[in-house]
């Protein structure tokens, strides 16, 4: 009887993939399923806002007044240092120029409060997203770093809304060259240069942040910050007269707090280097 035949050992390695890596495919349907809970939570607060439109429209046209609270800061300020400073009164008048104007400003105002207040959970999401490729160390710095971005966003909004905006809107909207010449600005003016204004203070103060990364690519250091200085303070105003209204004022409360912003880039980049002495720049 003859015996049959052993079945030949073969070598081929075991190529049964990991269960726990997606696929290119995987990963495009997690960030489908991302972007879908990114856009219904946007599209919920943009509904909310768009129903309490009085609220929200009070809350939006507050730094066009001339009693606004910042005025009133100021003023109470001024007071206790023994000065009779008032400011004078004034009133713009907003108009609606096109039919369906004020209803698309509405929507698109909505729309934009909504991606504004949806963002601590885009971070979250975007976190959630990039956290399965970093190392435990990366994801602790991570975390930090995301909160970094936020804060800053949220402090460069909220300056723009107490500060440079109502300045800026009193400024130019009371400016004339004659008394013959009335000022009346259309509300889709007011709420394009208002929501320009924030979004843009929101991204220019992750100025840090932008240069901790460049710092950790090993592209600038704290001494070349220092050094360059005189030449940031000019590169600085240059960015703040095109993002700002055309008015001396503004110019200037953007660029103080932009050139802050740039020492903070420095204290920022010596602590990251005394962690790393053996820096290679």
């Amino acid at each position: 009887m003859k015996r049959k035949p052993s079945p030949k050992k073969t070598t081929e390695p075991d190529n049964n993939p990991d269960p726990n890596l997606l696929t290119f495919g995987g990963h495009l349907e997690v960030l489908r399923r991302m972007l879908f809970r990114i856009i219904a939570v946007v599209m919920v607060l943009a509904i909310a806002v768009f129903c309490f439109k009085d609220k929200t429209f009070e809350l939006l046209l507050a730094p066009s007044q001339w009693d606004f609270l910042t005025y009133r800061y100021i003023e109470a300020f001024l007071h206790k240092l023994g000065s009779n400073f008032t400011f004078n009164q004034f009133h713009i008048n907003l108009i609606a120029t096109e039919l369906s104007s004020q209803f698309m400003t509405h929507i698109s105002t909505a729309l934009y409060l909504g991606l504004l207040g949806a963002s601590p959970y885009i971070l979250v999401e975007l976190f959630r997203f990039i956290t399965p490729a970093l190392y435990e160390n990366e994801k602790k710095y991570s975390v930090q770093v995301a909160a970094t971005m936020y804060l800053l966003f949220i402090v460069g909004v909220l300056m723009s809304y107490f500060i440079l905006f109502p300045i800026s809107f009193r400024f130019l909207g009371t400016y004339s060259v004659s008394g013959m010449v009335e000022s009346n600005i259309t509300l889709k003016s007011y709420i394009s240069t208002f929501t320009t204004l924030t979004l843009v203070m929101g991204l220019v103060f992750q100025l840090p942040v932008i240069a901790f990364f460049l710092g950790k690519l090993e592209v600038i250091t704290s001494e070349m910050l220092a050094n360059y200085r005189k030449y940031a303070f000019l590169v600085i105003m240059l960015v703040a007269a095109i993002i700002t209204p055309p008015d001396l004022m503004t110019l200037v409360l953007v660029t103080i707090p932009l050139y802050l912003l740039y020492e903070v880039s420095i204290l920022v980049l010596k602590r990251m280097e005394k962690r790393n002495p053996n820096h290679p720049l």
